[in-house]
């Protein structure tokens, strides 16, 4: 790693945290119904809620909620996969793309639901048009929506006092897309277009190759089986290949919400690494930006909507105290290469690779671009990649791994993250009250034993599908069938698989394969589980909160806005996520790691 490559990490943070507050201030306007905007638009949006028939002045107690967000998934999750499975019929598919198949429409119906976006299929070779657009951008909308919903919730929880309501989802929804994402949307997709992301409705494109090649291709019958001769060889046929299939469409609109809305997945198979995705390095900056920015600013929005911009900056910090030396470390890992390469191959005196570890990265962007990349996105839940995980060395791939094990709380996904983080410094509070002998509070409301049982649903749920996904598939033949590699690495493209979908990630160590019956229904079991029976306790935590009365700071109150706080919560945070997955990761990545330097 050379000097400028530290600075362009060190950049990447600084425009991000700039960022921070103008952003973190329009969202507070948005939610508290302060803001310009919403006096501006507030006619169509009232008219967009009489046309739905929705009162928007009816609050809703947490169980209300809670219901109304579910019902609202579901059907979004049925429409998925009824677009999935009629698409041949239906129109805006000039390469005439045949139905998905049951198995893998489930998969991908519940991934985009579920803010995961994890895909088992090529996009360019499986989706329709129509279906990028109208089913799986559609979704990256609403999903986005739905966690930014459930975050401003809590934070009403926090704020109201010995109330039963906790607000309308309807309304939150909508003015989550309508003033949020669907804006910041726009601006990245014309910024993008602008880099040269394709945007078209146009059929592929046929190129005509440079120099062209000749393929032995085998001969078959009308049924597609292998013909042979009469001493049992079989029959091939040579094939010139002198022209390309270029795929295009609408990337563009679907690229700027997938990133905006730590959705992740990708228009086109190669994701982020694809020219037509992601074609120059601002297009790459601008994208990995992008991943955290609405995370990152949501932290100030709930400093503004509680009255402490100190609250919402002490648990960015805490992020920041996380993210940075990790992000840190799968640079350093990535820089170093592969320490046996020079000596096994090129015979060279030094160690290292002296461009770092490039297997499986864009050698346009380098090392240090696809190791910011990396962190960023499984930091935040987003699926999307430009470089392949599965080709990063031991220690740079378990350093994303375990990001997405920590619970996807440093930054997370939009909405998703800070609720996570949220209740991790709920138990940060009661761990720290166990230690004084004291009642915790936070935030001015105490925190009873309901707050904590539904706080360790929501910590404990996601390792658990993870943990038990991973027994499931590692003990099961058709498990174990998809994966590329034995040994250490192969168990570790099986954990981090089931640790993507069970924190709503996305993003894979591509050497799986996935996109099979077994995988796709465990997966899309795990991805549905793992959204909504957190979403669930932290809406009951938001109710529970919402109907107590405020408790004045005493003596004994823990500040929560202090260094001491961030690091405990900091702390909570590792320390949960270690003795979850530390015996897991030691079966894979730890140990692949300790193979890879002694060799």
């Amino acid at each position: 790693m050379s000097a400028m490559d530290w600075l362009q990490l060190a950049l990447h943070l600084l425009v991000l945290l700039l960022s921070v507050k103008p952003l973190g201030h329009y969202m507070a306007g948005v939610f508290d119904g302060s803001g310009a905007v919403t006096r501006w638009f507030g006619p169509a949006e009232r008219a967009l809620y009489r046309l739905c028939r929705i009162d928007a002045a009816t609050s809703m107690d947490w169980r209300q909620y809670a219901v109304a967000m579910l019902l609202f998934n579901t059907l979004g999750a049925l429409a998925v996969y009824a677009l999935q499975r009629l698409q041949a019929h239906l129109p805006w598919n000039p390469q005439q793309m045949s139905a998905v198949s049951p198995d893998s429409s489930f998969n991908t119906a519940v991934s985009f639901v579920t803010n995961t976006d994890w895909q088992g299929y090529g996009g360019e070779s499986t989706m329709s048009y129509l279906t990028q657009m109208l089913a799986l951008a559609v979704q990256n909308f609403l999903s986005a929506a739905t966690g930014i919903a459930v975050l401003i919730a809590l934070i009403r929880g926090f704020v109201l006092r010995q109330a039963q309501q906790i607000g309308n989802f309807w309304v939150d929804l909508a003015r989550a897309t309508l003033y949020v994402l669907l804006p910041l949307s726009v601006l990245l997709a014309l910024a993008l277009v602008g880099q040269g992301v394709v945007q078209s409705f146009k059929p592929y494109a046929s190129a005509a190759l440079v120099d062209p090649i000749t393929l032995e291709e085998p001969v078959t019958d009308a049924a597609g089986n292998a013909l042979e001769d009469a001493q049992g060889k079989a029959l091939s046929k040579p094939v010139r290949i002198d022209s390309q299939t270029i795929a295009l469409g609408p990337a563009a609109s679907q690229i700027a919400i997938k990133q905006l809305g730590t959705n992740g997945g990708g228009f086109f198979n190669a994701n982020s690494a694809h020219p037509f995705e992601n074609p120059t390095p601002l297009s790459n900056f601008l994208e990995c930006l992008a991943i955290l920015l609405i995370p990152a600013a949501l932290c100030d929005t709930f400093g503004r909507m509680v009255g402490d911009t100190r609250q919402g900056w002490a648990v960015l910090a805490a992020m920041l105290v996380l993210f940075a030396p990790l992000l840190g470390l799968t640079a350093w890992a990535e820089g170093r290469g592969n320490p046996g390469y020079p000596a096994a191959v090129a015979q060279a005196p030094s160690p290292l690779q002296s461009g770092g570890n490039m297997e499986g990265k864009e050698t346009r962007f380098g090392a240090a671009d696809s190791a910011l990349w990396a962190a960023a996105t499984t930091a935040a839940s987003n699926g999307s990649v430009n470089a392949m995980h599965d080709s990063f060395t031991p220690l740079g791939g378990l350093i994303p791994m375990w990001l997405m094990q920590l619970g996807e709380v440093i930054f997370g996904g939009v909405g998703s993250g800070l609720y996570g983080m949220l209740v991790f410094a709920i138990v940060a509070v009661f761990i720290a009250g166990l230690m004084v002998g004291r009642t915790p509070e936070y935030l001015g409301k105490k925190l009873e034993s309901f707050e904590m049982k539904m706080a360790s649903l929501v910590i404990l749920v996601p390792p658990f599908c993870a943990l038990v996904g991973t027994a499931i598939a590692v003990s099961a033949a058709a498990g174990r069938a998809g994966t590329a590699n034995p040994g250490a690495h192969g168990f570790s493209e099986i954990l981090y698989a089931l640790s993507s979908a069970a924190n709503n990630n996305g993003s894979a160590f591509a050497g799986l394969s996935a996109n099979t019956p077994f995988y796709n229904t465990l997966l899309g079991i795990i991805m549905w589980l793992s959204r909504f029976w957190v979403m669930i306790p932290v809406l009951a935590i938001a109710g529970s909160l919402a109907a107590k009365k405020r408790v004045p700071a005493g003596a004994g109150t823990l500040p929560t806005h202090t260094p001491l706080f961030v690091l405990l919560l900091a702390a909570t945070v590792v320390i949960v996520g270690a003795l979850a997955f530390f015996p897991a990761l030691a079966l894979g990545p730890i140990v692949e790691e300790l193979q890879f330097r002694t060799r």
